[in-house]
């Protein structure tokens, strides 16, 4: 079951959900919207020529910081990985999934490809994937309203939150945005 705003706001107040910073000015009928962060994770096109998911990425991926007021272009057909700004987190009896802002979605860029689950247990600042479908630039800008997330409740507390041992969390407590760990399932 979507927990609605009232539910939220109960259960940050119980620490069962966290969102670091909270403002009700944020807080949707069903959600809460989520602000973009500073940093953002580029691919080295010039000097990588493939990806093996079996293999350490070494200069994969540069990081950059963004100025709030010059803003960074997402060119079409562009891929790029950022954060959000707030450090959310669940228990042991509830995840979070993040949406992206259908305002943006109109737009032609979406939010994340994959990564829009928070598992039971863990508390960082979610990843997200940004792409620009459009057939032109996109400029977003830190500290905008980039995504939103809605919390569930499990039926029942889970055996083994993230982080728990024998899981291979490779993304617990993750408060900088950092690239894709897929080459430890192999390892």
């Amino acid at each position: 079951m979507i927990l609605s705003d009232k539910t939220i706001k109960a259960k940050i107040k119980s620490q069962e959900i966290v969102i670091d910073p909270f403002s009700e000015e944020f807080l949707q009928p069903a959600s809460y919207d989520l602000h973009l962060d500073k940093f953002f994770l580029l691919f080295n096109k010039e000097s990588v020529g493939i990806v093996d998911v079996k293999d350490k990425p070494e200069n994969l991926m540069k990081e950059i910081e963004v100025n709030e007021k010059e803003g960074f272009i997402i060119h079409p057909g562009e891929f790029v990985l950022a954060n959000v700004k707030e450090i959310t987190g669940v228990d042991s009896k509830h995840v979070g999934r993040l949406e992206g802002k259908s305002s943006l979605g109109r737009l032609g860029l979406i939010v994340h490809a994959t990564a829009g689950f928070l598992d039971p247990g863990n508390k960082l600042r979610l990843t997200l994937e940004l792409a620009n479908v459009s057939p032109i630039p996109i400029k977003i800008y830190p500290g905008m309203k980039i995504a939103q997330i809605a919390f569930e409740t499990l039926d029942k507390d889970c055996e083994r939150p993230y982080g728990s041992k024998g899981l291979n969390s490779k993304y617990l407590g993750d408060l900088k945005v950092k690239g894709s760990e897929m080459w430890r399932n192999f390892n």
